[in-house]
């Protein structure tokens, strides 16, 4: 079922189906909700499943400021609103960087984490400045040849050329949203600070998903966090950034199997 909760004089458009103990998917950067329907079929039977989507993102309105803080706290919003007292947070890439401002704020609420092709760390200074020159670029150029470019170099060549539908989709959509969200959640990524600690202290059962050819998230980011938490599970794949694509029925039998081990 669609659904909205206005925060603030703004709309924030998320969808929810199923019954049972809660998993919230949230999509990353130029992405929306919709990048689940297909994935979360498998886990309607046992479980409700949460989309929202981000600020700026999907259906929901763009904000000319923004914050992993101020996302964390539209996701919590919708819990308020659902009655929600924990769930299982699956945050890809961005959607991780949300989750981990999640968990500093509202761990009493995760029954369990996953950071799908997704870190805790805070940008290299380098990252920072790339993204202040995609910035620069979007406001001089627009968002259409940055999403353009961005979008295939999140999967794997060869799946990019055999599923051209797809990143054709993914590309009509990101084009479409509006520019001062895209420019606020870049900006958000910048100022984000480094949340190792609350990783390394949170008192929840967590899952790494791994890219092994991820090009946005740094393989040594990855690698970085797997020595916060050594009784965390980590699945390391043969796919790019977009392992519910490029690995769905894989890695929806790895949340299936975490899902059964959790008390929730």
């Amino acid at each position: 079922m669609q659904k909205n909760i206005i925060l603030s004089n703004y709309n924030i458009a998320y969808s929810t189906q199923g019954n049972g103990p809660v998993i919230l998917l949230l999509h990353g950067f130029c992405e929306d909700s919709a990048m689940w329907d297909s994935f979360k079929m498998p886990f309607l039977e046992n479980y409700k499943v949460i989309c929202p989507d981000l600020p700026g993102f999907g259906l929901s309105e763009a904000k000319e400021q923004i914050s992993m803080e101020i996302m964390a706290s539209c996701i919590n919003d919708i819990f308020e609103k659902e009655g929600i007292a924990k769930c299982f947070f699956v945050g890809h890439s961005m959607g991780g960087y949300v989750a981990m401002a999640f968990a500093e704020k509202y761990p009493e609420k995760l029954s369990g984490l996953c950071l799908f092709h997704s870190h805790p760390f805070e940008d290299r200074e380098d990252k920072k400045e790339n993204r202040r020159k995609t910035i620069e670029f979007m406001k001089r150029w627009g968002t259409g040849p940055f999403v353009r470019e961005l979008i295939p170099k999140l999967f794997k060549k060869e799946f990019g050329r055999d599923n051209p539908e797809l990143l054709s989709s993914m590309i009509a959509k990101a084009e479409k949203y509006p520019q001062s969200g895209i420019i606020a959640a870049t900006d958000a990524m910048i100022e984000r600070p480094d949340r190792s600690e609350i990783l390394k202290n949170l008192n929840c059962p967590l899952l790494f998903i791994i890219g092994e050819f991820d090009e946005a998230i740094p393989a040594d980011f990855s690698k970085a966090q797997q020595s916060l938490r050594s009784d965390a599970m980590v699945y390391t794949l043969p796919v790019a950034h977009m392992g519910m694509f490029e690995a769905a029925t894989e890695t929806q039998q790895i949340l299936s199997s975490f899902l059964m081990n959790l008390k929730h």
